[in-house]
C-alpha cells in the first residue's frame, strides 16, 4: 500500500482499490478499509450472498469508498435455479423481464454500491443485463420478497 500511495501521489496511477470475492476475507478488508485510505472497493454482493451488507458496505459508505459489485449473480448459480421459476408479478412495475434484471437491481438498489459487474461472454446476456439500468428501484418490499424468493 505504502508504494502505491506513492504511486498516486506522484501521478502514476489515479486509484487505489481492494477486492476480495468471499466472505473468509472479509475479516481482513474490514481492517483494509479501517486503516488505510483506498479509493475502491470490489467485493462479492448478490441477493443470495448478502454477508457484505452486515458491515463492509455500510463502512464503505462511511468512508466515501466506492463499492464495485462483483458475483451479483451468485456465479451464475442464482439464475440457474432461478430460470425455471416465474417472475414475480410486480417485476413488470420495475421494468424487469428477467431474472437477471432483477438480481441487478437488487444489487444497484443497494446505496453504498457504485457498479456490478456481471461477468458474461454471451451477447444477448449482455444486452438482456443492461436492461436492468431502465424502469425503477425495487422498494424495500420488492427486495424482501426477492430475499425470501431465493
Amino acid at each position: 500500500m505504502h508504494t502505491l500511495r506513492r504511486l498516486k501521489e506522484a501521478g502514476r496511477i489515479r486509484y487505489i482499490g481492494i477486492t476480495h470475492y468471499t466472505r473468509s476475507g472479509y475479516a481482513e478488508v474490514e481492517r483494509v478499509l479501517n486503516t488505510t485510505p483506498v479509493d475502491f472497493l470490489q467485493i462479492n454482493y448478490s441477493v443470495e450472498e448478502r454477508e457484505a451488507e452486515k458491515r463492509l458496505l455500510p463502512l464503505a459508505e462511511d468512508k466515501g469508498v466506492a463499492v464495485l459489485c462483483n458475483r451479483p449473480f451468485g456465479g451464475g448459480d442464482l439464475l440457474r435455479r432461478l430460470k425455471a421459476k416465474p417472475l414475480p408479478d410486480w417485476a413488470a412495475e420495475v421494468g424487469a423481464t428477467s431474472w437477471a434484471q432483477l438480481a441487478l437491481k437488487f444489487v444497484l438498489g443497494h446505496r453504498a454500491i457504485t457498479c456490478a459487474i456481471p461477468g458474461t461472454g454471451n451477447p444477448a446476456s449482455m444486452i438482456d443485463n443492461t436492461k436492468a439500468a431502465s424502469g425503477s428501484v425495487l422498494t424495500p418490499k420488492q427486495r424482501a420478497e426477492l430475499i425470501e424468493t431465493v
